[in-house]
């Protein structure tokens, strides 16, 4: 999941941001409500968790932006003050979720998490290709029963790759929804967490390579798997 922190007290915007990230998510920050809205208006974002105390542009105003603008995004609100009527009022301005500071991080992580599967089409609790599984809950990946230890980005690439059902999906959108904001869009990143992701999966191959399009597993959709002739990674598709 892509995920955006809206919160003008850095300390905790940066440990929010580093704790996402260590369960695997994509974390922007912005640390006040303009650079939020800049942010939010040109990435698509899974989750946005949003301080609703900012200064400037503040988080209500946020909040009403990203719901006129049509974005599936979901808002998570955070606040100091867990009283009903400032809950109520925040999720009469569109927030899908309310949370009051302080609170215990798992929490934030489940309710994201909740959040991330509204904004996006319904996925099978389990992701399959052949003999090839991944449970995102419990961020697991086995084949034909053998379990694959796998790094934080290339879970990422293959639950993305699974998810997409057959469908290629290009080194531009893998970098935009495992990766964050400061990826080099010009890396090697993502041609290199293929190529480590593949061998660990083994023969016959899963990814196959649709040159100068991307990537895709066309067995998530029923169809043949690509096999040990799969071709060579296209490298990034942006010059």
């Amino acid at each position: 999941m892509r995920i955006l922190v809206v919160e003008d007290e850095q300390p905790l915007a940066d440990a929010i941001a580093r704790g996402l990230r260590r369960e695997g998510m994509a974390v922007d920050t912005a640390y006040d409500g303009e650079s939020g809205h800049e942010k939010a208006a040109i990435t698509r974002y899974d989750v946005v968790v949003l301080d609703r105390d900012l200064p400037g542009m503040s988080g209500d105003a946020l909040c009403r932006e990203i719901l006129q603008s049509g974005a599936i995004t979901r808002v998570i609100m955070l606040t100091a003050s867990g009283a009903v009527e400032d809950r109520v009022a925040g999720l009469s301005l569109g927030a899908d979720d309310y949370l009051a500071k302080p609170f215990a991080f798992a929490e934030l992580v489940a309710r994201i998490r909740a959040l991330g599967r509204r904004s996006t089409p319904a996925a099978p609790p389990v992701l399959v290709a052949e003999d090839l599984e991944l449970d995102p809950s419990s961020r697991n990946v086995t084949r034909s029963g053998r379990q694959i230890e796998l790094t934080r980005k290339e879970f990422g690439v293959l639950e993305v790759l699974l998810s997409a059902g057959g469908s290629v999906v290009s080194s531009e959108e893998l970098l935009e929804r495992v990766w964050d904001e400061n990826a080099d869009p010009f890396t090697t990143t993502v041609r290199v967490t293929v190529m480590t992701l593949r061998k660990k999966l083994g023969d016959p191959g899963v990814i196959e390579t649709v040159v100068g399009s991307g990537y895709r597993v066309p067995s998530a959709a029923g169809e043949k798997s690509a096999g040990p002739d799969t071709p060579a990674d296209p490298g990034p598709l942006r010059r």
